[in-house]
C-alpha cells in the first residue's frame, strides 16, 4: 500500500449523520422483521419492503457522508449546517414512509386523501432539502484536494454522479399510473406492482426508473472505495503504485459508471425491463465494455511509456 495515496481523517465524523445512520440502521432490522412477520401486500409487494430498502440505502450514504466530511483539511461550518440539514429532512421523509406503512397504505405519489396528499407533498419538500443540501456539500468537496489525485477524482465523480442519480427520481412524479389518486410511478409500460426480482422488488416485465435511481446514488460509495482499492492492491501489484496508473483506471470506471447510469435510464424509459435487455441496450453495453479496455489499456501504456523514458 501506498501510506501517503489514502486520506486520513483531519475532523470529527459527523454526529447527526452517524446517528441518523444508527437509527436507520435499527429501522433496517424493524423493516425486514415486518417482511418476515406481516403479510400485508402494498402496490404489489410486501409492506415492510420499500421501508427496509429505504433504511438501509440511507444508512450507506450516511456513513459515506460523513467520512467524506471528515477528510476535509479543515472543519467547515457550511457543510455540518447541510449535513445536518440531510440528516432533518431524511428523519422527516423516514418518520413518513414508515407511518404510512403502518396506516397500510403507500407513501409515494399518494394523494387518496388530504392527510395522504399532505405527507406526500412534505415528502417532495424534503427530498428536494436533501438534494440541495447535498449539493452544497458536494460542491465544498469538490474544491478540496482529499489524498492524491486518484482518491481526490474519485470523491469529485463519485458525488457528481451520485446527484445525477438523485435527480433522476425526478422522473418519477407526474408519471401516469393508472390509480386513481396516485399521482406518479416507478414503471414504465404498466402500472406500478408488476412481478418484481428477488431482493430488489425491480420490474421484470416493465422498464422501472429506481433501477437507475438506486445505481446512481451509490456512486458515493462505490469509486472513491475503487479508487482505495488500487492503493491497497498496490502492494502486490506494482503497476498501480504509478498515481497516472491509478488516476487513469479511476476515471475509466467512473466515465463507465456514469455511462451505465444513462444506458439504465434509457432502458427504462423505453419500457424494457433490466434483465430482458434488446439488441440495442446490449450494444450499448458492448461500446462501454469496450470503452473499459481501452481505458485500461491506455492507462497502463502510458505508465510503461513514461517509465520506460525515465530509464533511457
Amino acid at each position: 500500500m501506498i501510506p501517503d495515496a489514502l486520506p486520513r481523517r483531519r475532523a470529527p465524523l459527523h454526529r447527526p449523520l452517524l446517528y441518523f445512520a444508527a437509527a436507520n440502521a435499527v429501522l433496517a432490522v424493524v423493516a425486514v422483521i415486518g417482511v418476515l412477520a406481516d403479510d400485508r401486500v402494498i402496490t404489489g409487494a410486501a409492506a415492510w419492503f420499500k421501508p427496509a430498502k429505504f433504511a438501509l440505502s440511507f444508512v450507506l450514504y450516511s456513513l459515506a457522508l460523513a467520512w467524506l466530511i471528515s477528510l476535509r483539511p479543515k472543519a467547515s461550518r457550511l457543510v455540518g449546517a447541510m449535513a445536518t440539514v440531510i440528516v432533518v429532512a431524511g428523519t422527516i421523509e423516514q418518520l413518513i414512509i414508515f407511518g404510512q406503512v403502518v396506516r397500510g397504505t403507500r407513501s409515494h405519489y399518494n394523494m387518496t386523501t388530504v392527510l395522504d396528499g399532505v405527507l406526500w407533498i412534505t415528502m417532495g419538500v424534503t427530498i428536494l432539502v436533501l438534494f440541495l443540501a447535498t449539493m452544497v456539500v458536494a460542491v465544498r468537496l469538490w474544491v478540496t484536494p482529499i489524498g492524491d489525485a486518484a482518491i481526490t477524482w474519485s470523491i469529485r465523480l463519485g458525488l457528481a454522479v451520485t446527484l445525477a442519480g438523485l435527480a433522476l427520481g425526478n422522473l418519477m412524479p407526474g408519471r401516469e399510473s393508472g390509480v386513481d389518486g396516485i399521482v406518479g410511478a416507478h414503471t414504465v409500460g404498466a402500472p406500478d406492482g408488476t412481478p418484481g426480482m428477488p431482493l430488489t422488488g425491480w420490474s421484470t416485465t416493465d422498464g422501472d426508473l429506481r433501477i437507475p435511481h438506486f445505481f446512481g446514488m451509490h456512486a458515493l460509495q462505490v469509486l472513491p472505495l475503487f479508487a482505495a482499492v488500487l492503493v491497497v492492491a498496490a502492494a502486490r501489484l506494482p503497476i498501480l503504485r504509478s498515481p497516472r496508473v491509478r488516476l487513469g483506471l479511476v476515471l475509466t470506471v467512473s466515465a463507465a459508471y456514469a455511462a451505465t447510469l444513462a444506458l439504465l435510464t434509457w432502458q427504462a424509459l423505453r419500457g424494457q425491463p433490466l434483465i430482458h435487455p434488446d439488441e440495442a441496450t446490449l450494444g450499448a453495453a458492448a461500446v462501454i465494455g469496450l470503452g473499459v479496455v481501452v481505458g485500461v489499456g491506455v492507462s497502463v501504456a502510458s505508465a510503461i511509456g513514461a517509465r520506460k523514458v525515465a530509464i533511457a
